[in-house]
């Protein structure tokens, strides 16, 4: 077998569906083939020679969607509004 799991104390952060992540070190050399690389069932990142960088990309790839704060209305205090006698809702010419 020319493929190893790699096991983890803390687990991988799941792919954007949920499906879990796993570790694989591919024994034969870069230039082979071979390299670090972790995939899920629907997704897998190339192939890295070092195993912090394969991570490390998993994680960029897979990292949670930033949410937006809801902004809030500007307070408006240097506004003075007139009422026009002709515009009133009550007046129908």
């Amino acid at each position: 077998m020319t493929q190893r799991h790699i096991s983890h104390p803390e687990p991988l952060p799941a792919c954007a569906a949920g499906h879990s992540a796993r570790h694989i070190h591919d024994l034969p050399c870069l230039a082979a083939g071979g390299g670090h690389f972790v995939e899920c069932r629907c997704r897998h990142i190339r192939k890295h020679a070092e195993p912090d960088a394969a991570i490390a990309e998993w994680k960029q790839v897979n990292r949670p969607a930033r949410v937006r704060r809801a902004t809030e209305p500007a307070v408006v205090d240097n506004v003075v509004q007139m009422r026009l006698p002709g515009l009133a809702a009550g007046n129908a010419a």
